[in-house]
């Protein structure tokens, strides 16, 4: 269990930093529009799974 948490974690916050790079860099380009959805929105996302990444450590971490 704690090494599917891990596993997890890592894959959130690899994606959730991920789309914060990809909105990051499509706002200093000038382009407020990725893929049909506005820059911040996905910024909002990354975040978000971000966000979840770190809940799931703090629960491996709470399990061990």
């Amino acid at each position: 269990m704690g090494r599917l948490l891990r596993i997890a974690g890592d894959v959130l916050g690899g994606l959730g930093l991920l789309v914060c790079l990809v909105a990051g860099v499509a706002r200093l380009t000038g382009h407020y529009q990725v893929l049909s959805y506005e820059a911040m929105t996905l910024f909002t996302a990354g975040l978000g799974l971000m966000v979840a990444a770190c809940l799931v450590k703090l629960q491996q971490l709470l399990l061990s």
